[in-house]
């Protein structure tokens, strides 16, 4: 749980929420979608999320087009820009993170990676 806390603390933008930060992934991640799905994977009530996708948009990091089956729904998609700052935030994770396990010796990222290997598992349980 730290390393996951210390890993978010890495960012390009400081500016940007984590609750933004982790709506852009899952858009990311799963593609275009409603702000009803979005909140649902997210966790977060409906209205909630559409404040979400209206700070993004005024960023220029989503667009909302309309649904092609419900005209009453809309599609939350991901801009170039959003793209980009997503990759930038990647890279700086990526950075400190390949710093600090340079910093190991080799049986710490042998003891590390058999850890991670039984972590794994435990997930998928």
């Amino acid at each position: 749980m730290r390393l996951s806390r210390r890993l978010r603390s890495q960012r390009a933008d400081t500016s940007m929420t984590l609750t933004h930060l982790a709506a852009l992934s899952t858009l990311h991640a799963k593609g275009p979608m409603t702000p009803g799905e979005l909140a649902a994977h997210e966790r977060v009530q409906p209205p909630s999320m559409t404040r979400v996708v209206c700070a993004l948009e005024e960023r220029g990091f989503v667009l909302r087009t309309p649904h092609p089956t419900d005209g009453r729904q809309v599609i939350v998609s991901l801009t170039p820009a959003a793209e980009e700052f997503l990759l930038a935030e990647i890279r700086m994770r990526e950075a400190w993170l390949s710093q600090r396990l340079a910093e190991l010796t080799p049986e710490e990222r042998d003891i590390l990676k058999a850890a991670s290997e039984v972590i794994g598992r435990l997930v998928r349980l």
